[in-house]
């Protein structure tokens, strides 16, 4: 069965002054989103989610990664990337899972974008402007702490009950004035080898 897209949306935020100083370099956050009907929702408890996962999540990274890409300008210049789910009241959170914890949904974004690092997430259940949260950290470097950031939207009338929406997140540059370091210090400051920080 096709996924049933209700509406998307592309949203662009820039960042020029932060805690009352100019940003050297602004900080540029873009959300791109589906808002879909959930395959699963008023059909009982569903044990194989796999059709509904080949039908959808497919379609879904193919069309968020390219409306980011399009709003960037390039996969290159994507900085920090993440992913969300929101389910309706009538779904499970591993509704909202199934479409984006898949390779067959992530793989879009990560080629495209070129990245090493797993992609960021959240998932959560919710009504109608819910809080969308998208958490980022750069494509390339997990401990890189500039680019921990979050996004954070809504939209005013979705998820309807029997909807999910669906994330995509990226920035262009980190937090304007990050000053806290990054996990590397932390590891040679206690002492571990920053090459292998789990000790094995």
């Amino acid at each position: 069965m096709a996924i049933q897209i209700r509406k998307t949306g592309l949203q662009i935020e820039t960042t020029l002054i932060e805690g009352g100083k100019a940003a050297a370099v602004p900080l540029k956050l873009f959300t791109a989103f589906a808002v879909v009907k959930n395959p699963w929702a008023g059909r009982g408890f569903v044990d194989d989610l796999k059709p509904e996962i080949h039908a959808g999540a497919p379609v879904l990274g193919e069309l968020l990664t390219k409306m980011i890409i399009d709003a960037v300008g390039s996969g290159e210049a994507v900085e920090g990337y993440g992913k969300s789910a929101v389910v309706g009241l009538d779904g499970e959170i591993e509704h909202g899972s199934a479409l984006i914890h898949t390779l067959r949904f992530g793989n879009f974004y990560r080629q495209a974008v070129g990245a090493k690092s797993y992609l960021a997430f959240c998932n959560t259940r919710g009504a109608a402007n819910a809080p969308i949260m998208i958490p980022l950290m750069d494509k390339n470097d997990e401990g890189r702490r500039s680019h921990y950031l979050t996004i954070q939207t809504s939209i005013s009338d979705a998820p309807a009950a029997d909807e999910i929406v669906v994330a995509l997140g990226a920035s262009i540059g980190g937090r304007p004035h990050h000053r806290i370091g990054d996990r590397y210090q932390d590891l040679k400051d206690l002492g571990q080898d920053v090459a292998n920080p789990a000790g094995v």
